[in-house]
């Protein structure tokens, strides 16, 4: 019989991850071309059932830099990510 070990599992997921994960959205954000707009990239940790991190165009026109040139998914793209909706 195998036993998960949840408190570990969850140690592992919510704080032996952060750090990576947190190196890989910075990573990303540092990729992120804005064009001629001049848009201050934001990295924001978070925890759900794990750790996460989002990266934001902290910008008025944000939202219309990555629906016309997106932005963030090709700088996701860059780091060897893969963006798909759910």
């Amino acid at each position: 019989m195998i036993r998960l070990d949840s408190g570990a599992i969850e140690q592992i997921l919510k704080v032996d991850m952060r750090a990576p994960i947190t190196a890989i959205a910075q990573e990303v954000a540092s990729n992120v071309s804005t064009g001629s707009v001049d848009a201050r990239v934001t990295v924001k940790e978070y925890t759900t059932d794990r750790a996460a991190a989002a990266v934001t165009i902290a910008h008025p026109a944000g939202l219309a830099i990555q629906a016309k040139h997106g932005a963030l998914t090709k700088a996701a793209a860059a780091v060897g990510l893969e963006v798909r909706a759910k």
